[in-house]
C-alpha cells in the first residue's frame, strides 16, 4: 500500500502519511495524520517583511494578529486587504496597509526569517530585541478561579488538529464565565496566539482572558499586553523575563495550569482564589 507522492509545500493543515508502527514486538503498516508547516511570507504593500513557519489554516487571522502584535499596525482598520497566495515554495500573505504605517515599517525594517521560537531572531539591537509595550491599557476584570478550571476542563475538546495529529499548540479566548468562545491551532505556540488575537481583533472585544497550551515566553506576554488582555494562563511554565514583563505591564500571568492547580506569578489581585 502506498500513498500518492505529494508536493513539498502542503495546502492543508494536516496530511496522511504511510508509517510502520512498532509496538510490543509487532510491526504494523498504517496510515497516520501529521500536522503541516509551511513557509509563510508577511508582505506589506509589496515588500516582504518576515517569513514564518506556520500551519496553513486561519492565515488571515495570522496576518492581522502578527501585524498588531509586532506594532506594524495599531488598529485592524489600518489593514485594507489581505490576499493569500500559494507559491511553489510557500504561501504569501499580501497585505495592503495604511501608507503611514508602511512608512514606519520601512524605517525599522529588519529580517526575521524563521522566527518560530526565540522571538528575537533578526533583531539588530538590544532595544529591538526587548520591545516593551508602550501605553498598555489592560482591562480591569477580576476572575474567579473556577473560570480557569472550567476552561482547562473543556480545552481539549476544542483542539481538533491536536487530536488528529498530536503536534500542535492552541490558544483560546475564555470568557468571564469560563466558556471558550474561540480557539486557534498551529505548530508554533506564537503563531497560534497571533491567530487568536487576529481573530478576536475582528470582533467586538469581549471580557475574558487567553489560555495557551504552551509555556509562557516573554513574547507571548508582550502580545497579550499589546492586545489589552489582562490575563494569560499557560499550561506550562513561564520564563523569568516573561514574569518581569507581565509585572511591569499589568498582566496577570498564570503557569502550570492543571485541572486542580495552577501557579499565579503576577498581579494576583485579578483572580479570586478563595
Amino acid at each position: 500500500m502506498s500513498l500518492p507522492k505529494k508536493p513539498l509545500i502542503a495546502e492543508a493543515a494536516s496530511s496522511r502519511v504511510l508509517v510502520q508502527k512498532w509496538q510490543a514486538g509487532e510491526v504494523k503498516l498504517l496510515e497516520d495524520f501529521v500536522a503541516e508547516e509551511v513557509p509563510v511570507a508577511m508582505i506589506y504593500n509589496g515588500i516582504s517583511h518576515a517569513v514564518m513557519l506556520a500551519t496553513p489554516q486561519d492565515l488571515e487571522d495570522f496576518a492581522l494578529g502578527f501585524s498588531l502584535a509586532e506594532g506594524i499596525l495599531s488598529s485592524p482598520k489600518e489593514l485594507y486587504s489581505i490576499e493569500v497566495v500559494g507559491e511553489a515554495s510557500g504561501i504569501e500573505l499580501r497585505m495592503e496597509v495604511a501608507s503611514e504605517r508602511f512608512a514606519q515599517l520601512k524605517d525599522r525594517r529588519r529580517s526575521m526569517t524563521g522566527r518560530t521560537g526565540c522571538g528575537l531572531c533578526g533583531a539588530e539591537s538590544l532595544a529591538q530585541a526587548l520591545r516593551l509595550p508602550s501605553n498598555v491599557n489592560v482591562s480591569k476584570e477580576v476572575f474567579d478561579k473556577e473560570v480557569v478550571l472550567k476552561a482547562l476542563e473543556n480545552a481539549a475538546n476544542q483542539q481538533v488538529l491536536q487530536a488528529e495529529t498530536g503536534a500542535t499548540h492552541a490558544s483560546f479566548w475564555v470568557q468571564t464565565t469560563g466558556e471558550i468562545t474561540m480557539a486557534r491551532e498551529d505548530v508554533g505556540r506564537h503563531n497560534a496566539l497571533d491567530k487568536l488575537l487576529g481573530a478576536s481583533a475582528k470582533q467586538d472585544k469581549q471580557a475574558g482572558f487567553v489560555l495557551t497550551t504552551s509555556r509562557a515566553s516573554y513574547e507571548m506576554v508582550q502580545k497579550v499586553a499589546v492586545a489589552g488582555v489582562s490575563m494569560l494562563v499557560a499550561i506550562s511554565a513561564p520564563t523569568g523575563l516573561a514574569i518581569r514583563v507581565a509585572e511591569q505591564c499589568g498582566v496577570t500571568l498564570i503557569g502550570f495550569a492543571r485541572p486542580q492547580k495552577f501557579v499565579v506569578y503576577t498581579h494576583p489581585e485579578r483572580i479570586k482564589l478563595k
